[in-house]
């Protein structure tokens, strides 16, 4: 098992050339000509229709609490739950599509028929503006209740966008990352900076959403900002297609989860053998030549699963040659296995992380609305504020990617820098920074709003308090998005089996999602024991000064601080992914992690 793998350089290239639709070589027998010099190109086409994706996501998602507050007429507590529902909602929905885009019908596939099914929800948003049969109000002002048939046709756009966030956000990630050969060191290499570079045109997506739309959305109206997200996807669908013969193509090699439950089933049949004295006893099948299977090296976590590629009676006589997949599994498969059941551990602990980047989209925005927004005559609109978290991530993401990286590659020897798990836990340090200062801020706000209610002698006064007071709590909780959210993106795609790489992404936004409905839950616990305990004062009321969000601020500090001990435990006991080297002359052939990590 650990002898060296020796293979003819031309045979490892032949992987990458299995990718492509043409895959005929130059005539150095080296990589695919496309592999050569489209694969940056190709990058430029996938990355173009996510930047389309995120104007439209964000545009929506952070304006999308003054949208029910204000043309819906929802109370405070109703909007955010209301948000909180549909962003988890359209970020648990990529299971589904990652799922089936790894088993049945390819990336490729999932990416065009999604893109169509969200601009259809981009339509139904439109028509609700501009028919008038389906606008909020019948005409009358000021529209004091909101039209059923405007919130029916409203929320079936949103969750059709959701349908088609789906499909979209777990397969084109992945699809991105597909264009590099992991066979290849300098494409390898090359893949790391994707992530990073990829999220920064996510990034600038999210800017120009946050403030060219949302400010279109506020000051204008949102039937123009709908139709101009409507045209940008269609025209970012185009420019998509037109780069199919720029591709790669992973062919879909059946359902991911078959293997697993083979593995499991395996490993309880054979429950009562002895474990393997050594693991070079173990069953393995050689990857067939010109394949972009890769086969794991065993470890030693969670040995129970090893029973099920133990060879006995028939199976060792025939040398493993015919055997039943459902008593019989591969070292790799059983590998596989492990590696799925690592990652649960390290998922919960990232949720609470995903309940703090809920505030950004829906108490921020509203602590917005309820501060001074003016720089000289122009007011900013309260989402727009969402934008320095952008410009957060954006900063930590640059300076890892070229101050950072650089520098810790000397020091460590590693191709990252630092570990992936080391990366995220370094992120999650700042959730608790950015939730801290975000429950200082509050606390001053709520005690400038009373100032300002004497001073002026009005139940609803003017607010003197600068909406650049916020500026901190975004700037560290994007700090913290460049470490955390880029690293579980990274973390669910390297360290899930091969032909699971959608849905690990779906995974990674399973996080956000997961986070969203726990904040929901939270905010229905908190709301129920403080309306008790303060005397009927909730911590989560009908409008943001007759709330105490500084105290439901501090109660996520705390959480994320405790997650934070229980994350560094689990990350130092975590074993990566450990593939074996193709085409590598050496007597030990072994690539952990994928970039050289044995252990967190």
């Amino acid at each position: 098992m650990k002898e060296a793998v020796v293979e003819k350089k031309e045979a490892s290239e032949g992987d990458a050339a299995k990718w492509v639709r043409d895959s005929s070589v130059d005539r150095r027998g080296s990589l695919p000509l496309r592999a050569a010099t489209g694969v940056w190109k190709a990058s430029l086409f996938i990355i173009t229709i996510e930047f389309s994706e995120r104007l439209s996501y964000f545009g929506i998602a952070t304006n999308l609490i003054s949208y029910l507050t204000k043309v819906i007429h929802q109370d405070l507590e109703t909007a955010a739950k209301n948000v909180n529902y549909w962003a988890g909602v359209t970020t648990m929905m990529p299971l589904i599509g990652g799922f089936l885009a790894d088993a049945y019908t390819g990336r490729f596939a999932i990416i065009l028929v999604s893109s169509l099914i969200y601009l259809m929800g981009l339509s139904l948003l439109t028509m609700s503006q501009f028919i008038p049969s389906l606008s909020p109000c019948d005409g009358t002002s000021p529209c004091s209740r909101t039209r059923k048939v405007h919130e029916v046709v409203f929320f079936l756009a949103l969750y059709c966008i959701s349908v088609g966030t789906g499909g979209h956000k777990p397969c084109l990630e992945s699809f991105g990352a597909d264009q590099f050969d992991d066979n290849h060191d300098e494409e390898r290499k090359k893949k790391m900076s994707y992530f990073n570079w990829w999220n920064f045109a996510l990034c600038c997506g999210l800017l120009l959403g946050v403030t060219v739309i949302v400010y279109v959305q506020d000051y204008k109206s949102w039937g123009a900002a709908d139709l101009i997200l409507t045209i940008t996807m269609a025209v970012s669908i185009g420019i998509f297609y037109s780069g199919r013969s720029y591709y790669r193509y992973r062919t879909p090699e059946g359902s991911p989860l078959t293997p697993l439950l083979q593995v499991l089933v395996a490993a309880i049949r054979k429950r009562n053998l002895p474990q393997p004295s050594s693991p070079d006893s173990l069953f393995e099948v050689p990857a067939p030549e010109n394949s972009h299977k890769r086969l794991l090296h065993h470890t030693n976590r969670l040995r129970f699963f090893d029973k099920a590629a133990i060879l006995e009676g028939g199976e060792a006589a025939s040398g493993g040659e015919k055997y039943n997949p459902w008593r019989l599994a591969t070292v790799t498969q059983v590998e596989e296995m492990k590696l799925v059941l690592n990652m649960i551990p390290i998922w919960l602990t990232a949720l609470p992380f995903g309940v703090c980047v809920a505030q950004a989209s829906t108490f921020f925005v509203k602590q917005g609305v309820a501060m001074d927004r003016r720089i000289g005559s122009f007011e900013i609109p309260a989402a727009s504020t969402y934008a320095l978290a952008a410009v957060g991530m954006i900063f930590s993401v640059t300076v890892y990617e070229k101050l950072l990286v650089p520098i810790l590659r000397k020091s460590t020897g590693n191709e990252r820098g630092i570990n992936i798990l080391q990366r995220i836990g370094f992120g999650l340090i700042f959730s608790v920074v950015a939730m801290s200062v975000a429950a200082l801020v509050e606390a001053k706000r709520l005690r400038t709003w009373k100032h300002d209610a004497l001073v002026q002698k009005r139940a609803t006064p003017k607010p003197s308090m600068s909406v650049f007071w916020l500026a901190p709590q975004y700037l560290i909780l994007g700090l913290g998005d460049g470490f955390t959210l880029v690293g579980l993106q990274e973390y669910f795609y390297d360290q899930v089996p091969d032909s699971m790489r959608s849905l690990g992404i779906a995974i990674y936004l399973s996080v956000i999602g997961g986070g969203s409905f726990l904040s929901s839950f939270l905010i229905t616990i908190v709301d129920h024991i403080t309306g008790r305990a303060d005397g009927g004062q909730v911590w989560v009321g009908k409008d943001l000064n007759s709330s105490r969000l500084d105290r439901f601020y501090w109660l996520l500090a705390a959480i994320n601080l405790a997650n934070i001990c229980i994350y560094v435990a689990v990350a130092r006991r975590y074993t990566y992914k450990n593939v074996q080297r193709r085409a590598v002359v050496a007597s030990d052939c072994r690539e952990d992690g994928e970039d050289g990590e044995a252990r967190a």
